[in-house]
C-alpha cells in the first residue's frame, strides 16, 4: 500500500534528513543552529556544509516536513530563518525511530552479533 498519509511510506530516511528532523524536535532552530546540533547529536560523525543542509531545508519544506517561522534578527543585523516541525515531520520522526530500534532490537537477539 502506497499511501501517504502514512509516515513509514517515507522511510528509511538519510542519515542527514534524520538527524535535521532530530534537531528540530525540541524547539525550532535556525541554520547555524540545525549544523551544531547535527553534529553534536551525531557525536561528530556527520558534518554538513551550509549548500548540503540549506538543500534539505528546502527539500523538507517542499515535503511538508517543516516550516520557516517568522525570521529573527541575527547579532549582526542579518536575517535568520527559524524552522520546525510540523505534524507530518514529527511523525516521520518518530516512525523512523521505531524503525531504527527495531533493528537494534533484532541484531540483540543474535548472539555475538553486536560488540563493544
Amino acid at each position: 500500500m502506497n499511501d501517504l498519509t502514512q509516515p513509514e511510506h517515507y522511510l528509511p530516511l538519510t542519515e542527514a534528513s534524520y538527524f535535521i528532523l532530530l534537531s528540530l524536535a525540541h524547539e525550532p532552530a535556525h541554520g547555524y543552529g540545525i549544523l551544531k546540533s547535527v553534529w553534536n547529536l551525531s557525536e561528530g560523525r556527520i558534518t554538513l556544509s551550509a549548500g548540503t543542509l540549506y538543500g534539505a531545508l528546502k527539500r523538507l519544506l517542499e515535503d511538508g516536513w517543516i516550516e520557516r517561522l517568522e525570521s529573527g534578527e541575527s547579532a549582526g543585523g542579518r536575517e535568520r530563518k527559524f524552522y520546525r516541525l510540523t505534524g507530518l515531520g514529527g511523525s516521520i520522526l518518530n516512525a523512523e525511530t521505531r524503525r531504527l530500534q527495531a533493528l537494534v532490537r533484532a541484531a540483540a537477539r543474535l548472539p555475538g552479533a553486536l560488540t563493544a
